[in-house]
Order: structure tokens, then C-alpha cells, then sequence
């Protein structure tokens, strides 16, 4: 957790070393991480529903709905883009 702190690395590389190796017992430490960085992570968490599976998709799934508005427009987008993504885009919707 400690390259949250990291002022060298982006967002990006915070979010993607938050999610390496993440299991049961780290998932909720991670995801309340992701959350508190906020507004600035949602479209980069956005962009990591197309690629993520499993417990990581969970974890950033549930993180988009805490962050909450900040996450509408580029679910929306999302949903627009792709239908492929629609259903995914439009339950996280309705959880916000």
C-alpha cells in the first residue's frame, strides 16, 4: 500500500499496483485505497473494466460506485461505446 504514497508514481501506476496480487484478505484494504484517491482514478478505473476479471473487476466495480457521480459520465460513455460493456455500465449505474 505504501506506493499510494509514492509521489513518483501516476495514478495509473498507483491503481495497477494496488490491484496486483490482491486476494481476500487484502481486497477491502485495497478498494478503500482506490476510493480515497477519488474523482481522479475514475476514468483509469473505467478503462480497467474492459480488461480486469475476477476479484480485481469486483474491487473496481465497487470502487466506481463509492466514488459514485464523479463515475456517471464515463460509465455512460462506456455503455455508449460498447455494447459488449452496456450491461456492466448500466448495473453500476444503478448502484450509484
Amino acid at each position: 500500500m505504501q506506493a499510494v504514497l509514492n509521489p513518483n508514481l501516476n495514478m495509473a501506476e498507483k491503481v495497477e499496483y494496488l490491484l496486483q496480487d490482491v486476494d481476500a484478505t487484502t481486497k477491502n484494504d485495497v478498494e478503500n485505497s482506490i476510493v480515497a484517491m477519488g474523482a481522479r482514478v475514475v476514468n483509469i478505473l473505467v478503462d480497467k473494466l474492459r480488461t480486469l476479471k475476477g476479484i480485481q473487476r469486483g474491487i473496481v466495480a465497487m470502487s466506481l460506485i463509492r466514488i459514485g457521480q464523479s463515475a456517471v459520465a464515463p460509465l455512460k460513455e462506456l455503455a455508449m461505446e460498447n455494447n459488449e460493456y452496456q450491461w456492466m455500465a448500466d448495473y453500476l449505474l444503478s448502484e450509484i
